[in-house]
């Protein structure tokens, strides 16, 4: 080949906001003027950082990772992680972000009460396609001021919260949870760490938590059984523990080491012993998990967020690489194959773009009242998170190949984004746990009946039905056929029962999906989101048996929803 990249050269999105059309639209018509207004300025900054400088923080972040020093000089044990100052430069720009402030400032809060999980996820959405590794401790962050919010006393709400919500880095707070032990792993259940009364106002806790994520951080929600008679989740009890004692002294753990991971390496995860530790109590001795359950659901929409992330990262840097690419004598997106793949990628990022958003539309409502949103939310968040995670995976994945020998370098941002998604189908999680999840959703609350109702309704009305498409026929035929085989399900073995959720409920996906993408459509938006359902319902009926249409660049452009002046 005489000449491999186009005389125009490369060319890369100078804001991730101002680029995305999609994002763009969905904030623009969906959030008031008034949230909009307040956010719109930061999240274009953010954008822009995130386009810009956060490249290269994140990847030294990444590069020059977290280091344990044990002891100091006089063989103490201090247990002191240390950061590349990289990793704090990232924090201070999530900190003057608002992802935290917009959300749990009170006057803030009260102001966008309707939106603020919208509000603060927009500006997360960005900042992960800029760094995801810390993306990690931020999620733990909200996550522990929804239990303080909802359960620790005032005086530790008004001790705690405003070191989340600061606009100052340097007194930002950062959260954890240490959940996971090594008898138990996903079936906490099993854990053994225990929790002592004292004579003073603190517990004890001793045992060893075997991966604990965001491991220097300020305020940690530790589960431990407190009443070892009584097994299973039931016995075990939630606490707060501070690293460091009101008196400044520093509270009893040992760092054992930290986890050498296969990603997300900008963050500290460890291995903790807990000896004697003094911990708070929150709520009662046996309702541990139950409000650990909180913090989790919110982690799980974290982690579809952060798939959303990498999808669309990696889909810019392919289109982008490909968009100024000459192979085989001509540009690269004349080659059919490669318009038919960006076509299908971009159809699927849309398809659950618009799931996760509907899943934290569904928090913001359910927070301000609404039972139906409320009872959708226990079904929808573990979907959204294993529909994300594992889409987020194939799409990283063939968007590197797209770019060929170059996606797979690492002085490119591809091999970090393949490294950092690959954790996300295993954290909050895995996925049989989400289907369980699910089943359990099914069988104990009324979000089957809320989400059904929403589907069937979305297709009755589309356009694309009253134009006769019959497609859209075989689709209410198939959601005819779930929602008896849904309803049946409790009637069956329990064997049978799961064996027969994992399949149903990604059919259950598709065609909520679908819904989600007609709800969300409307003149503006008709062009991408017409394609993505054309796509799916092709998936959804299996009918490419013949010819397959080519897409034009056009219509691949449009589906992507970038703007390459941006």
């Amino acid at each position: 080949m005489k000449n491999t990249v186009l005389e125009s050269g490369h060319r890369k999105s100078s804001n991730f906001y101002r680029s995305d059309l999609i994002l763009e639209h969905y904030l623009h018509t969906q959030l008031s003027a008034r949230s909009l207004a307040y956010m719109n300025e930061r999240l274009d900054r953010l954008g822009a950082q995130a386009a810009c400088e956060m490249d290269e923080l994140s990847m030294t972040a990444d590069k020059q990772g977290p280091v344990l020093h044990k002891r100091n000089f006089f063989g103490e044990t201090v247990n002191e992680i240390r950061f590349h100052p990289a990793y704090w430069q990232l924090a201070k720009i999530a900190v003057e972000s608002e992802m935290f402030r917009v959300k749990w400032e009170p006057e803030l809060r009260s102001r966008f009460q309707e939106e603020r999980h919208r509000l603060g996820f927009a500006a997360g959405l960005l900042f992960a396609m800029g760094e995801s590794g810390l993306y990690c401790p931020l999620c733990m962050t909200d996550g522990v001021a929804v239990l303080i919010d909802r359960y620790c006393t005032e005086e530790d709400k008004g001790r705690l919260l405003p070191h989340i919500y600061t606009d100052n880095a340097e007194e930002l707070y950062t959260g954890a949870m240490f959940l996971t032990e090594k008898a138990g792993g996903s079936d906490v259940g099993a854990n053994l760490v225990t929790a002592t009364t004292t004579d003073g106002d603190y517990w004890h806790l001793n045992g060893e938590k075997w991966f604990c994520s965001n491991a220097n951080a300020n305020i940690i929600f530790a589960l431990a059984r407190t009443r070892p008679e009584i097994q299973g989740t039931r016995g075990l009890g939630i606490f707060l523990v501070e690293p460091t004692l009101p008196d400044g002294s520093p509270n009893s753990f040992d760092i054992v080491r930290l986890k050498d991971k296969l990603g997300t390496r900008s963050m500290a995860s460890g291995e903790f012993l807990l000896q004697d530790t003094k911990a708070t109590l929150v709520g009662g001795e046996t309702e541990g998990f139950k409000i650990m359950t909180d913090m989790i659901n919110l982690s799980r929409l974290y982690n579809s967020v952060a798939a959303l992330a990498g999808m669309r990262r990696s889909l810019i840097e392919a289109y982008q690489f490909l968009k100024f690419r000459a192979t085989f004598g001509k540009p690269a997106l004349s080659h059919p194959l490669i318009r038919t793949k960006l076509l299908e990628l971009g159809a699927l990022h849309l398809s659950h773009f618009y799931l996760t958003w509907r899943a934290i539309e569904a928090l913001d409502k359910s927070e301000n009242g609404n039972e139906s949103e409320a009872a959708l939310i226990r079904l929808l968040t573990p979907m959204t998170k294993k529909a994300t995670a594992e889409i987020g995976v194939y799409i990283v994945r063939e968007s590197m190949e797209l770019m060929g020998g170059m996606g797979y370098i690492e002085d490119g941002i591809m091999p970090k984004l393949m490294r950092d998604v690959l954790v996300l189908p295993i954290w909050e999680g895995a996925g049989n746990i989400m289907v369980l999840d699910m089943l359990r959703a099914v069988l104990k609350s009324e979000g089957l009946g809320v989400m059904l109702k929403e589907i069937d309704a979305a297709f009755k009305t589309s356009v694309e039905i009253e134009a006769g498409d019959e497609r859209w026929q075989f689709a209410i035929t198939e959601l005819r056929a779930l929602e008896g085989l849904l309803h049946q399900l409790p009637t069956q073995a329990e064997e049978v029962v799961q064996a027969t959720a994992k399949p149903a409920f990604e059919r259950l996906t598709q065609l909520y999906q679908l819904a989600c993408l007609l709800k969300y459509r409307d003149e503006a938006s008709a062009a991408w989101i017409d394609l993505a359902c054309s796509f799916l319902l092709e998936k959804l009926t299996h009918s490419r048996q013949g010819f397959v249409k080519v897409p034009s660049l056009d219509e691949v452009e449009v589906i992507l929803g970038w703007d390459l002046g941006a």
